[in-house]
């Protein structure tokens, strides 16, 4: 008896979630039609693909050989259906895209509608996190990443820039003072990054004439929880022009040393890896991104 797709996909979804319960909810099926669909792969193969332990389950050795050869398959009937769609100029199939919270927040979850009013045989499937993902472990066709990029594997697009700005709500200011040189800062509570480090360097002049790197008095891993800190009134905070326009435009969070501030822009790229071949539904999201984040896009 021949292996069906939806074996397959079957196989490869328990491996990707971890569990048979996570695949199911991911394959929109039941438990045990899941269960039953992967016994029957293994009867098929005459061999066991999973051990299951109490606590998780684990590719055994004939298992994570037929993982390559499995995923190589769905990929290329997956490249095919892509084709297929590329050739009626409708791009479709399922795109995972990656992004740091508040950018997935603030710039890509506003611009959805628009994008599958567009484009609608495009799924997306978004993921955010704070750290740097690796696409090929976590199976990601396209990510956003912000500043400097370090991997050399992967390819960039250039997106757009945005700037940076120091913040801080009125009520904050109101209490505290508004700072008016660097030095009136040692008095004020700064709001900063724990990681990395370069977050925390701020785009304004030391005394002595190089850029300015503060300690936080509060620190956090996330941009958007030092804009939620900021906007409760804890202290002064660098960030974005992308996750801050509308706090801006309604008075929300308040530009502080605007003379002073250095026009410090991070970079935004979209990246993948340099051995993809750029299916259309990866193309025409990047091109919508672009389009959707014209210069000055953020500054208003």
């Amino acid at each position: 008896m021949k292996i069906t797709l939806e074996e397959l996909q079957a196989f490869t979804a328990v491996v990707d979630t971890g569990s048979i319960t996570a695949a199911a909810e991911h394959l929109d099926q039941t438990v045990s039609g899941t269960s039953r669909t992967l016994g029957r792969l293994e009867s098929k193969l005459e061999t066991t693909l999973l051990r299951r332990t109490t606590r998780r389950l684990e590719l055994t050795e004939e298992g994570a050989a037929f993982l390559v050869r499995a995923r190589a398959i769905l990929d290329s009937v997956e490249e095919a259906e892509e084709q297929m769609a590329a050739r009626r100029q409708q791009p479709a199939g399922r795109l995972r895209v990656d992004a740091a919270t508040p950018f997935m927040l603030h710039v890509i979850v506003p611009r959805v509608a628009g994008f599958r009013e567009r484009f609608p045989k495009v799924e997306l499937e978004l993921a955010s996190n704070e750290g740097i993902t690796d696409l090929l472990e976590k199976r990601t066709d396209v990510a956003f990443r912000i500043g400097p990029l370090k991997d050399s594997t992967l390819h960039a697009r250039p997106v757009g820039t945005s700037r940076l700005r120091l913040l801080a709500s009125p009520a904050y200011l109101a209490r505290a003072g508004t700072p008016r040189r660097v030095a009136d800062l040692a008095g004020h509570s700064l709001l900063g990054f724990t990681q990395p480090e370069t977050l925390n360097q701020w785009p304004l002049r030391d005394p002595g004439g190089n850029p300015l790197h503060i300690r936080p008095h509060i620190a956090s891993s996330s941009g958007e929880t030092l804009r939620q800190l900021a906007l409760a009134g804890e202290g002064i905070v660098c960030l974005s022009d992308f996750m801050t326009g509308a706090d801006r435009r309604e008075g929300r969070l308040v530009q502080v040393m605007p003379k002073a501030t250095l026009d410090v822009r991070q970079s935004i790229n979209a990246v993948y890896y340099r051995n993809t071949t750029l299916a259309s539904r990866i193309t025409c999201f990047i091109d919508y991104m672009i389009d959707a984040l014209a210069p000055g896009t953020f500054e208003n």
